[in-house]
C-alpha cells in the first residue's frame, strides 16, 4: 500500500513538472496579459496639502447639532454633500429652510423653524494621493515606400516601423514585440522595423506592444494591414519590365504616418484601392473643388444684403419667401460663384487635419444652408453645415477629445470631468445651444450681417459632428453584429450610413440596420435604405442629393498605372515577388519566435 502511494505520489511530481514546463514555452502568449509585467500598476503616491471645512447644521429652536458636513472648499456645502453626511430627511428639511427673518410672529431666533448652517472648524491637513503615471506607448509609420511625386503608391514593399514612447523619465523601451499574420517577431530596444509582403485584399492583422524597464507593458494595439501589388510585374508567367507598384494600407489608432482617414480607423475599413469615388474625395487645392451652382435662398440673401443689384428685375429680384427669382438669380451668380467657393481653402485645411473628405463637406453645406452660415428665418439651425441642438448633442457625447476642450470654456473643470452623458439636464443644454451659437455666423454689425471668422471656424466643429457620427455608426453596427463595420459594409455605404445618422438619427438608422439582418440581407446601402421607416425615408433624398451632386472625377490610379487597371486587383501569388528589400536602417529588426 505504502509504496502505490508513492508511485501515485511521483506521477503527480512528474504530471506537474511537465505542465509547468508547457506554460513556460507555450508559443501562443495570451492577448490580455502579453508580458510578465503588464500586471504591475503604474502609480506614484504623493503627499498633498489641502484644507478641511467642517460645517454644523443646527436647528433654530434647540439649537443642538444635527449634522456635520465635511468639505475641502470653503463655499458652503452643496446639496450631494448634505445628502451624503446627514441623509435624505435632513437634507429635504435643510433644502425646505427659509432664512430666519424677525416679523410680528418671529421675534426671537428659536422661534425660526428649519437648520441653518455654521462652520465649526478649518484645518490644514496633508494627505497622500495615489497617480496613475502616463502609460508607454507605441506608433507606428511606414518606411522605404520610395514614392513618386504626386502618387499615393510604393515602388517597393516598404517596412512598418514600430516606435516606442516612454513617458517616464529614466525609464526606456527595452522592446517591442507583437505578432503579424500569426506570426511572433520581436525587437530589443524601442524602434522595430517589419518587412511586408503582399497581403490581399483583405489585409492581415498585426498585434504589438512595447516592454518598459519600469516593469510593465503598453496596451496591446492593433493594426490592419493592406499591401495589394499592381500590374503585370506581379505575374510570375509573364515577365514584364512593369515598375513594380504596391499600394499600402494601414488602419490603426496609432498610426503617425500621413494621409491618415479618420473615419475609415474607426469603422476599421480600408478604401478602395483605387481611391474613393469623387465625392470623397479631398483635392489638394482650393481650385479644384471650385463648383459655380446656382443657389437661390444664397442670392436671395445677397441681394437683401445689398450685394447684388437686382433693381431691375420686377420686385428687386426676390421671391415673397425671400429666395431670389430667376432674373434676380441671373444677376447674382457672378458673386453667388464667389461666395460659394471663398470656403473651399478652409474646407480643404479641416479635411486635412480631421481626415473628413473636403468634397463631402462642400456638398453637405450646399444641401444644407447654400453657404450661408447665418440663421435663416424660421430655422433655429446655425453654421454652414446647419448644426441643430440635436446634432450638437451627438459631437458632445461621441466626440470625447471636443467635448474635453469646448465643455471647460462654459462649464467648471471639475463639472465636465464627469462626461457629457452625466452632466444634468440643464447643464448639457447650456452647452449644446453654447455650442449651436458659436457656429452661428449672423453677426448684424459686421458686412453682409455675417462674421466670415466664425463661418470658417463653423467647418471645424462641424467635421467633428461628422466624426461623432461615424463613432456612432461604429457602435450601432458592432452592438447589432459584434463586428467592426469595416467587416461588412464597404467604405462608401458607411458614409451613406453616418449621412442618414447625421439627418435622420441613429434611431433610424439602427432599426434599419436591425430589419437588414432580421430579414438574412447584407448590409448593404440598397437593403438598409429599403428597411427604413417611412418618416425616416427623407433621408434617402438626402444621401442620393449629397452623394450624386455633379463634381468632376479626380484622377484615379488608372491615370498613374502604365498598364490598364484590372477591375479585380491581383491576389498575391503563393511565391512572393521577387523584389529587393529596402537597405539595412539603424532599427531593429524583428527576432521571429515560433
Amino acid at each position: 500500500m505504502k509504496e502505490m502511494k508513492q508511485k501515485i505520489n511521483r506521477f503527480i511530481r512528474i504530471f506537474v513538472i511537465f505542465a509547468l514546463l508547457l506554460s513556460f514555452f507555450n508559443t501562443n502568449p495570451a492577448k490580455t496579459s502579453p508580458t510578465l509585467f503588464s500586471e504591475k500598476k503604474r502609480t506614484i503616491k504623493i503627499e498633498v496639502d489641502y484644507t478641511l471645512y467642517e460645517w454644523w447644521l443646527l436647528s433654530w429652536k434647540t439649537s443642538e447639532v444635527v449634522c456635520q458636513v465635511y468639505t475641502e472648499h470653503e463655499s458652503w456645502p452643496d446639496d450631494s454633500e448634505v445628502l451624503y453626511y446627514c441623509g435624505a430627511a435632513i437634507q429635504k428639511q435643510w433644502t425646505q429652510t427659509n432664512a430666519c427673518m424677525y416679523t410680528g410672529e418671529i421675534t426671537q431666533l428659536d422661534e425660526c423653524k428649519g437648520l441653518y448652517l455654521h462652520l465649526a472648524n478649518v484645518t490644514p491637513l496633508v494627505k497622500e494621493v495615489e497617480v496613475n503615471l502616463p502609460a508607454p506607448e507605441v506608433y507606428i509609420t511606414l518606411v522605404g515606400c520610395n514614392k513618386e511625386p504626386g502618387q499615393t503608391n510604393c515602388s517597393s514593399l516598404p517596412y512598418l516601423r514600430f516606435q516606442g514612447y516612454e513617458p517616464l523619465p529614466n525609464e526606456s523601451i527595452i522592446q517591442i514585440v507583437g505578432r503579424y499574420n500569426g506570426m511572433g517577431f520581436s525587437c530589443p530596444g524601442g524602434n522595430c522595423d517589419l518587412p511586408l509582403t503582399p497581403t490581399g485584399t483583405d489585409g492581415v492583422t498585426v498585434e504589438f506592444w512595447a516592454d518598459s524597464s519600469y516593469g510593465d507593458s503598453s496596451e496591446v494595439y492593433t493594426a490592419q494591414i493592406r499591401v495589394i501589388p499592381w500590374g503585370d510585374f506581379a505575374n510570375p508567367d509573364n515577365p514584364s519590365v512593369d515598375t513594380p507598384t504596391y499600394y499600402v494600407d494601414v488602419l490603426s489608432s496609432q498610426w503617425a504616418g500621413e494621409g491618415k482617414s479618420t473615419c475609415s480607423d474607426i469603422w476599421q475599413s480600408f478604401m478602395p484601392i483605387d481611391g474613393p469615388p469623387a465625392w470623397l474625395r479631398t483635392p489638394l487645392l482650393a481650385e479644384q473643388l471650385e463648383s459655380d451652382n446656382e443657389y437661390y435662398l444664397l442670392a436671395g440673401m445677397l441681394i437683401k444684403q445689398g450685394m447684388v443689384d437686382a433693381s431691375d428685375c420686377p420686385n428687386g429680384g426676390l421671391e415673397e419667401n425671400g429666395a431670389a427669382t430667376v432674373c434676380g438669380m441671373e444677376a447674382a451668380q457672378p458673386v453667388v460663384d464667389d461666395w460659394q467657393n471663398q470656403f473651399n481653402a478652409e474646407i480643404i485645411q479641416v479635411a486635412t487635419q480631421t481626415g473628413i473628405p473636403a468634397q463631402l463637406m462642400k456638398n453637405i453645406f450646399s444641401r444644407e444652408s447654400q453657404f450661408w452660415p447665418g440663421i435663416y428665418e424660421k430655422v433655429s439651425e446655425a453654421g454652414l453645415g446647419h448644426l441643430s441642438d440635436l446634432g450638437a448633442d451627438a459631437v458632445l457625447l461621441w466626440n470625447p477629445s471636443f467635448y474635453c476642450q469646448f465643455c471647460p470654456l462654459i462649464l467648471t473643470e471639475e463639472t465636465c470631468q464627469r462626461g457629457f452623458g452625466n452632466l444634468d439636464q440643464d447643464e448639457q443644454e447650456m452647452l449644446r445651444g453654447a455650442l449651436v451659437q458659436k457656429v452661428n455666423a449672423a453677426c448684424p454689425d459686421c458686412p453682409v450681417g455675417i462674421d466670415l471668422t466664425q463661418a470658417s471656424f463653423s467647418i471645424s466643429i462641424f467635421a467633428r459632428s461628422l466624426l461623432a457620427n461615424c463613432e456612432q455608426v461604429r457602435q450601432i453596427v458592432f452592438n447589432n453584429t459584434g463586428k467592426q463595420p469595416g467587416q461588412l459594409i464597404s467604405y462608401e455605404d458607411l458614409w451613406k450610413f453616418s449621412l442618414v445618422n447625421y439627418t435622420s438619427g441613429s434611431g433610424c438608422l439602427g432599426n434599419a440596420i436591425q430589419r437588414t439582418i432580421n430579414n438574412g440581407n447584407s448590409l448593404t446601402w440598397a437593403n438598409v435604405s429599403y428597411n427604413l421607416e417611412l418618416a425616416c425615408r427623407p433621408g434617402i433624398e438626402y444621401v442620393d442629393e449629397v452623394s450624386t451632386m455633379p463634381v468632376e472625377e479626380a484622377v484615379g490610379v488608372e491615370d498613374f498605372l502604365v498598364s490598364p487597371t484590372p477591375e479585380v486587383p491581383i491576389a498575391p501569388t503563393p511565391t512572393p515577388p521577387n523584389v529587393i528589400y529596402p537597405t539595412v536602417t539603424p532599427y531593429s529588426t524583428p527576432t521571429p519566435y515560433p
